[in-house]
């Protein structure tokens, strides 16, 4: 389909509202569609691809388009990651961009930087630096510059995942089993899933299948006192509920009420009877110190660069710094010590990020345990073979888009001795 004029115009200004990254581009785009309706369902769809387009590949985009003015941007995007020719969008391009784009199409980057050949600041492929190699930064980058499938998760209090699938395949989808979370679904294209029956009658969630993963490393008991510490919108927390099988009791602590209203209409829907969601002030509430020592599971899923999910998020990259990445481990130590306080003897904790950097990472866990001697950590992959999960990453959790198709995630699990 040929790209119009307005389309062209419409995707400029997204980008450049986009570009100054003082919001997440979702809410850009929400708040520029909704300013803009008159815009069709094709048009949007080209200005929404566009926009993440763009902040994918924005590194290598500057370097060809010479300069960051978006409409340059956006133009070298439709040459070089679209493959459009010149004589496709002539009509729409002046006499100065007509003789850019054919050097612009020319252009060869393949000796350039590493972080612009990987799509990144380069501060964050710096500290990438210090535990892989180039090519191995460079294959997880084209991998996070990939977008995200769409993952769910079936709800075993409402069905199986056979059961779900014919659904979904009566229904016209095509979906099939995730290779290693037992209740995963991966659906082909971007079909709206939260029209389905199985959606509305809580069957099954959107779920990226790392983050499903992270239940079984929890592995909650029916009966035990289980804390969500950093719940968010409550989408790990109620797969510990069905683990539970809506036994046993479960918190789900945040400091946003916000997000944790988002989790009410899913908890509805989802048949759980034993989750309690609760807005914290921080980690060292009261009702979290009554709890000091009374806890047999707790997973805490810190807040983080969220580098891990650029497939989705392509702007965090752009977004996130040296310094906000400095302010992110004070909280994430302070987070993890408040939680651990929680364990019972014999208690397991399971500390997660979506991020790729180790100082978020694999050092915020060596320090916790420096500094704990009543805490071991636990092999992931044993855990894992436990719950008759094909996937061995050693001690640690790492999974990663080019590797194992889901998202980019870390974590540690902690025993209390």
């Amino acid at each position: 389909m040929a790209i119009t004029r307005a389309q062209l115009d419409a995707a400029t200004e997204a980008l450049a509202l986009a570009l100054k990254f003082d919001r997440p581009a979702d809410t850009v785009l929400h708040e520029f569609f909704g300013a803009h309706r008159a815009l069709g369902v094709h048009d949007r769809a080209f200005v929404a691809d566009a926009v993440y387009g763009v902040l994918r590949r924005k590194r290598s985009l500057e370097s060809v388009a010479s300069v960051a003015a978006p409409r340059r941007l956006l133009l070298a995007y439709l040459f070089k990651i679209n493959s459009l020719s010149v004589r496709e969008l002539s009509g729409l391009l002046s006499d100065d961009e007509r003789a850019w784009a054919a050097e612009a199409k020319a252009a060869n980057l393949d000796g350039a930087a590493l972080a612009v050949r990987a799509e990144l600041p380069d501060w964050v492929a710096e500290r990438l630096s210090r535990t892989m190699s180039d090519a191995e930064i460079l294959a997880a980058a084209r991998g996070l510059n990939q977008p995200a499938p769409l993952d769910l998760r079936v709800n075993t209090l409402r069905a199986t995942r056979d059961e779900a699938l014919r659904e979904l395949a009566a229904s016209g989808f095509e979906a099939a089993p995730t290779p290693y979370s037992p209740v995963g679904i991966r659906v082909k294209g971007r079909p709206a899933v939260n029209r389905h029956a199985l959606f509305t009658n809580g069957a099954i969630e959107v779920q990226d299948e790392g983050s499903q993963l992270l239940g079984y490393l929890v592995a909650p008991r029916r009966n035990d006192l289980v804390v969500d510490f950093c719940a968010g919108a409550g989408g790990k927390s109620l797969m510990l509920g069905a683990l539970m099988q809506s036994r046993g009791r479960l918190y789900a602590f945040d400091v946003s009420g916000a997000r944790l209203d988002r989790l009410k209409p899913r908890l509805k829907r989802s048949g759980l009877s034993n989750l309690y969601a609760q807005t914290i002030k921080s980690e060292n509430d009261l009702r979290v110190k009554r709890l000091a020592g009374k806890i047999d599971r707790v997973l805490v899923d810190a807040p983080c660069s969220g580098l891990g999910t650029l497939r989705r998020n392509p702007d965090l990259k752009w977004r996130q710094s040296p310094r906000s990445v400095d302010e992110l481990k004070v909280k994430q130590a302070a987070i993890l010590r408040a939680a651990a306080r929680l364990l019972k003897p014999g208690g397991r904790l399971v500390y997660a990020t979506c991020s790729l950097l180790p100082e978020e990472n694999e050092d915020i866990v060596a320090a916790f345990l420096a500094d704990h001697a009543d805490f071991r950590q636990l092999d992931c992959s044993e855990i894992l073979r436990e719950a008759r999960i094909p996937l061995d990453t050693g001690m640690f959790f790492r999974v990663f888009p080019h590797l194992h198709g889901t998202d980019g995630f870390f974590a540690a699990v902690l025993s209390r001795t």
